[in-house]
């Protein structure tokens, strides 16, 4: 059994939330939001196989502490949502990076965002913010980039096709749960874990268990390379210590955005970040979007001074 959450943990997930959906080329997209409608705000976009509610004790306390820092009520809004093939989103024939990038577009539009997004994206959430950036970055307030590997094609083509084919299903929930898994596995916070691995399992209509996301989406995937063209918005780069993004990966971003992002590293956390430091990251989403809500000077241009943060 899992130890007694702690009280920020238990304060986060009693945050009242509210649930949407909206339709993107057919297919419905689920997604949560918390602080007040109307507000300048982010998009919270999870990994692969995973879902919005990754986000659930993340969500609360970037909406809570940037309203502090803008020195008022209200002031942030912050969505999270479920990719087309994953959460309570509806699954779809064919993925791609653009496809979800539109999906993320059109949650920030429904959720009541107002003014350019934000994009948080995590491991493939990333790439898919990369997507977003060189599409939509105009229209962007900002892109931040959380431990995403960076190939050629994507990541999760090269292996994960083969971990996730076949549709496996259990007898029951507790089964499921039992077989709950990280790709890649590393060590995390017991009750974070125990959180998202309930929201992961559904019943199916035959009465076993099964996961909440398609298990045929990499079969179905079409293939893509995140930039088309360089970004044209502001872009941070959040590597961990013992994740999947190496430093080469980050400087070939970098090249390729054509552009100098912002680069932090997170101490001690693996690549599930969100479950393992998931208060340095959410220190780290503070201080970088509230340093964004000032004009950059000439310090913060130079690559010397945007590279090699640490966040304890």
């Amino acid at each position: 059994m899992s130890p007694q959450p702690p009280a920020w943990f238990s304060a986060a997930l009693a945050a009242p939330a509210d649930e949407g959906d909206v339709a993107v080329h057919g297919a419905r997209i689920h997604y949560r939001a918390w602080g007040e409608r109307g507000t300048r705000g982010a998009v919270l976009v999870h990994g692969t196989a995973a879902h919005a509610r990754w986000w659930d004790h993340i969500g609360p306390q970037m909406s809570a502490g940037l309203r502090a820092a803008a020195g008022g009520p209200g002031q942030f809004r912050t969505a999270a949502l479920d990719l087309s093939g994953h959460g309570d989103s509806d699954w779809r024939d064919r993925y791609s990076l653009e496809r979800w990038a539109e999906e993320v577009m059109a949650v920030a539009a429904d959720a009541g965002v107002s003014g350019p997004p934000f994009i948080i994206g995590h491991s493939l959430g990333g790439t898919i913010a990369i997507r977003a950036a060189s599409v939509y970055g105009a229209s962007l307030a900002g892109i931040v980039v959380v431990d995403s590997p960076l190939y050629e094609a994507l990541p999760e083509q090269r292996y994960m096709a083969i971990a996730f084919r076949g549709d496996r299903t259990y007898p029951s929930r507790e089964q499921a749960l039992a077989r709950f898994r990280l790709v890649p596995e590393h060590p995390v916070l017991p009750y974070v874990r125990d959180h998202v691995a309930a929201w992961s399992v559904t019943r199916r209509d035959d009465g076993d268990w099964g996961w909440k996301f398609d298990r045929s989406l990499f079969a179905s995937m079409e293939p893509s390379w995140p930039l088309g063209r360089p970004a044209d918005c502001r872009v941070a780069i959040l590597r961990t210590q013992h994740g999947m993004m190496t430093p080469e990966m980050a400087d070939l971003l970098c090249e390729r955005l054509g552009q100098v992002a912002t680069m932090v590293e997170i101490p001690a956390a693996g690549h599930h970040v969100l479950l393992d430091e998931p208060l340095s990251l959410v220190t780290a989403l503070r201080t970088l979007l509230a340093g964004w809500d000032h004009p950059p000077g000439p310090a913060s241009q130079s690559p010397d001074t945007a590279r090699g943060a640490m966040i304890p």
